[in-house]
């Protein structure tokens, strides 16, 4: 049976994490892989998750199963930290296993609800988002986004393409700090997005992975917020990896808003059902090493602290990169760097130009030339000004 398995597509990014290992030059460059680092190059843990789980440690009585959805107390504390005061009386959620979790059990949800269902996903997106999808057999199709002449966003394509949803479709967005072009709408777009959704009736499902990493912890949720207030139907999944620092507990969570007390009944059911299909109970460590810091004042005030720290680096790290490269290239066209958020810039070079950027510099980006600005610090932003300049990007 197992002789006839097929050979699968690797994942760029993971091969591109193994040759990154393999180079034996001194001083490369990883900008590939989607990880926060610091300036020593070290993915921390964060103060306050140290102090929740020495609590957690301490305090544990139990280690039995929670409940198929989590416990009230982590999905309460999102809810909250994502949807702040958004009325929850049309809220359902579910704890899933990390991010990725929660776009896979909302994408299955949403095929249960409509067996007819296309997704509508930016071009490009986050490669796994058309993997999964690919997965599934879910058809999908892509909506104009970046514009790789202005490197922002091809907002009038974006409008075009969205309109031809048809009603409960899934149009997939991302909340902020848009992987992996970096490239935001503003609040006056998201504002014609939802009328276009609302028109079409198309159901939005908000990809929220990087909360926290662009324009603060509130400041990015504001779109999700504004788009959960607006309209009857949203999917939301989120993702603590990022903002919490704990990328191998595998936190995630899917929210979705509806209409009415009986839908938001029946998505709760279709949830937790979906939880007992996939994977029977979810993780818990993770879970509560976020609800721990999200209900102790003290905790929580010292995780916004460190996020805030976090965030301002990669914003220094941004400005840095951009005026180095203004000065080598006498010219302002790579400003974009410094307006764009969260870990991530798509340069909008070719891939020619990525292989030589690496063969040349032992400088590692994904071939679509997005790189991760968290992967730099201040002694090696000149390397990767000068890089690019040599490169002809």
């Amino acid at each position: 049976m197992l002789s006839n398995l097929k050979p699968q597509d690797p994942d760029k990014i993971l091969m591109l994490m193994e040759e990154f290992k393999a180079d034996t030059r001194q001083g490369k460059v990883d900008l590939g892989v989607g990880v926060y680092k610091d300036p020593q190059g070290v993915t921390p843990v964060m103060r306050a998750v140290k102090a929740a789980e020495k609590r957690i440690w301490e305090e544990q009585t139990t280690k039995a199963y929670t409940s198929l959805a989590g416990t009230p107390e982590y999905r309460d504390a999102m809810a909250r930290m994502v949807l702040a005061d958004v009325p929850q009386d049309r809220l359902a959620s579910v704890a899933t296993v990390g991010g990725t979790g929660a776009i896979r059990q909302g994408l299955e949800l949403a095929r249960m609800a409509n067996p007819d269902l296309t997704v509508h996903v930016s071009d490009p997106t986050w490669p796994n988002h058309l993997s999964i999808m690919r997965f599934m057999d879910l058809p999908f199709v892509q909506y104009r986004y970046f514009d790789s002449d202005t490197r922002g966003v091809d907002f009038e394509g974006l409008k075009d393409d969205i309109a031809k949803a048809k009603r409960d479709d899934i149009v997939l967005l991302h909340g902020c700090c848009h992987n992996p072009t970096g490239a935001n709408l503003t609040l006056d777009q998201w504002h014609e997005v939802i009328e276009i959704l609302d028109r079409t009736g198309a159901v939005p499902m908000i990809d929220l992975a990087y909360q926290g990493f662009g324009d603060g912890l509130d400041a990015d949720a504001e779109a999700t917020r504004l788009v959960a207030r607006s309209l009857p139907q949203v999917l939301i999944a989120a993702s603590c990896s990022k903002n919490f620092g704990i990328y191998r507990e595998r936190t995630g969570i899917l929210m979705t808003l509806t209409g009415d007390g009986g839908a938001r009944d029946m998505a709760q059911g279709a949830m937790a059902f979906l939880n007992r299909q996939t994977y029977s109970f979810p993780p818990d460590h993770g879970a509560r090493i976020v609800s721990t810091i999200l209900s102790d004042e003290a905790l929580r005030n010292d995780w916004k602290d460190e996020l805030e720290e976090v965030r301002n680096t990669m914003l220094g790290l941004r400005d840095q990169l951009a005026s180095e490269l203004r000065e080598l290239s006498g010219s302002d066209r790579f400003d974009f760097i410094a307006r764009h958020r969260g870990m991530f810039s798509r340069l909008g070079a070719t891939p020619e130009q990525v292989q030589k950027v690496k063969d040349e510099s032992a400088v590692y980006m994904v071939g679509d030339s997005r790189l991760n600005i968290a992967g730099l610090n201040r002694d090696t932003v000149p390397v990767l000004a000068r890089a690019i300049i040599d490169a002809g990007i």
